[in-house]
């Protein structure tokens, strides 16, 4: 019986260690895709699928590929704006996947474009800004069955890309006009990402807007040169408090999370771009312009599904709900009178009682014919 015991023992021990041996290593974590990527090359953002003959379940995978503006993910403005219009339509549909793509260069934009062609794998291929068009323009007209959505910059009429541009002017307008109404020193400023038209329709909104509502406040201006440089953007908010502005709007994407920092140091006021950016500091961030571009991505990738993707330029404002402005989740105390009046000049734009400039040229000319107004 000793014996039978022993041998019963030492055979539940061999296969106890040929299980051991036949069982796999765990395999490495999948990456997450909302987490900021180091490398300029594509990154899958949606897990693939552990059967490649299998369709999703939304039904047959739609592919996406998105490149990003410089700066990448977390910028809490633009590019983080982006990636959340490609959440929700993958939310929206499970047949829907991203890649995306973080440039950290201008120079990378046109490179990146053609490989993803090439590959002739996306359903729809978006990109962004200014510092894009070329690019994107060289590339669809190579690949003309490609589609492509473009947004902040117009690629004119072309086959098979779907510009969005944003009327940014017209949302500036209602912040500089609130700005001047809170203003204790009446003397506002406002730093851009670049010296560029893009951003100077933000300063010529917001510099109309002021005037509009107190010809007396001072608007200033200061320029960081790039979209990610939050050092930067700090110390010429710092320059602006110091110089008697009470109040400072950051229209420099990444740049402009420096603005902020130089806010509650100086324990003075600033305003937030793109996305809420009142939730950041709600102790400093007065009001934050919004471009609703998360949905404007989403919805244009399931137009892209469904075939319904028009080609060719579009505009969103205030009347299309393009653009608008939010103090949620700000602290900052503000009188129901002046978010009246605010309202009052919005439903202004919206009926075309009033045509905000978006030049800076075109700022005299406004102040010229609305003065004593």
């Amino acid at each position: 019986m000793k014996k039978f015991l022993a041998f019963a023992l030492a055979a539940m021990m061999v296969l106890a260690l040929v299980g051991c041996a036949a069982t796999p290593a765990p395999s490495a974590a999948p990456t997450d895709a909302t987490e900021p990527t180091q490398s300029a090359e594509p990154t899958d953002a949606p897990e693939e699928s552990t059967d490649p003959t299998a369709a999703p379940e939304g039904g047959e995978e739609f592919k996406v590929a998105i490149v990003l503006g410089v700066g990448g993910l977390g910028d809490e403005s633009f590019n983080d704006s982006m990636y959340d219009g490609c959440k929700m339509a993958m939310a929206d549909d499970a047949s829907v996947s991203v890649q995306v793509v973080e440039p950290t260069e201008v120079a990378e934009f046109e490179g990146h474009y053609m490989e993803l062609a090439k590959t002739g794998e996306y359903d729809l291929i978006i990109g962004s800004g200014f510092d894009g068009v070329e690019a994107v323009t060289k590339v669809s007209g190579l690949f003309p069955e490609q589609k492509f959505l473009f947004v902040d910059g117009d690629c004119g009429d072309l086959p098979n890309v779907t510009s969005v541009t944003f009327r940014d002017h017209e949302k500036a307008f209602l912040l500089g006009y609130l700005a001047a109404q809170v203003s204790e020193t009446k003397k506002i400023g406002i730093v851009g990402g670049m010296d560029i038209p893009s951003i100077n329709m933000f300063a010529a909104g917001y510099e109309a807007g002021a005037f509009m509502a107190d010809p007396t406040v001072t608007v200033e201006r200061k320029y960081v040169g790039a979209w990610n440089d939050t050092a930067a953007g700090k110390e010429l908010a710092l320059a602006l408090y110091d110089s008697g502005c009470d109040i400072v709007y950051q229209a420099a994407g990444g740049s402009g999370l420096g603005v902020f920092t130089a806010a509650q140091e100086k324990n003075r006021m600033a305003i937030g771009a793109d996305t809420n950016q009142c939730l950041l500091d709600p102790d400093h961030v007065l009001v934050s312009g919004i471009r609703t571009l998360n949905y404007i991505i989403r919805d244009n990738i399931m137009a892209a599904k469904e075939g319904t993707l028009t080609p060719g330029s579009q505009s969103a404002g205030l009347k299309e709900n393009g653009v608008t402005y939010t103090r949620e989740g700000s602290n900052i105390q503000v009188s129901d009178e002046i978010i009246a009046s605010v309202e009052e000049m919005k439903a202004k734009i919206m009926a075309g009682e009033i045509t905000v400039p978006y030049t800076l040229e075109d700022v005299e000319t406004f102040k010229s014919a609305n003065q004593g107004a």
